[in-house]
């Protein structure tokens, strides 16, 4: 099996970002972004997919975050797209519940080849600390975008707001690992009925 590793730079006028990923790593990350809240949620994603994920960003923060966390979830689904491959044997399909004390999300993920995001997500309040919670949204939508994954994230329930992100993270970490992760009796096969994703 080769390595599944990337390393991608976008340089925009708004943001300078760099992202490395291992897909087969232990959830070490090094992430450098001047958004500390964003920092923690990718963090969850490395410690629960089990991927290896650098990221330094500097973006236009005296303004806000928003190009920022937009484009550290492009860039990293750019690098994680790379690091995929051809995708034959893998499982393609991830999912994962997770709860934190009164919130339950649930993240479901295909690696398809098509962007589609569904993002059901009701926060009780528009900031966590300075950050923006429809910024998440944004995230994602990235993400799916240049990934090439279809993502439905659904928070179940939860009246704290950073317990309710903090779930559909780790969830979304966890369903990215089971989706990516190999099936033996697949080896060379592609999963996919057309022969091609």
């Amino acid at each position: 099996m080769s390595q599944r590793k990337a390393e991608v730079e976008r340089n925009t006028n708004e943001t300078r970002i760099q992202v490395s990923v291992n897909l087969d790593g232990s959830g070490n990350c090094k992430l450098e972004t001047g958004v500390p809240f964003l920092e923690h949620m990718l963090d969850q994603v490395g410690r629960h997919g089990l991927i290896d994920i650098e990221i330094i960003a500097k973006g236009d923060l005296h303004i806000d975050a928003h190009h920022t966390v937009e484009d550290v979830g492009i860039t990293l689904g750019q690098a994680v797209a790379k690091a995929v491959g051809d995708k034959t044997g893998l499982v393609r399909y991830g999912h994962a519940y997770v709860p934190l004390d009164e919130a339950l999300s649930r993240v479901v993920i295909d690696f398809s080849g098509r962007p589609g995001l569904v993002y059901q997500a009701d926060y009780p309040r528009a900031m966590i600390g300075e950050f923006d919670v429809d910024l998440l949204h944004e995230f994602f939508q990235g993400f799916v975008n240049h990934a090439g994954v279809t993502l439905h994230i659904d928070n179940i329930r939860g009246d704290n707001a950073h317990h309710i992100a903090e779930t559909i993270f780790k969830a979304f970490g966890r369903a990215v690992r089971m989706a990516l992760s190999f099936d033996e009796r697949m080896e060379g096969v592609m999963p996919s009925t057309k022969g091609a994703l």
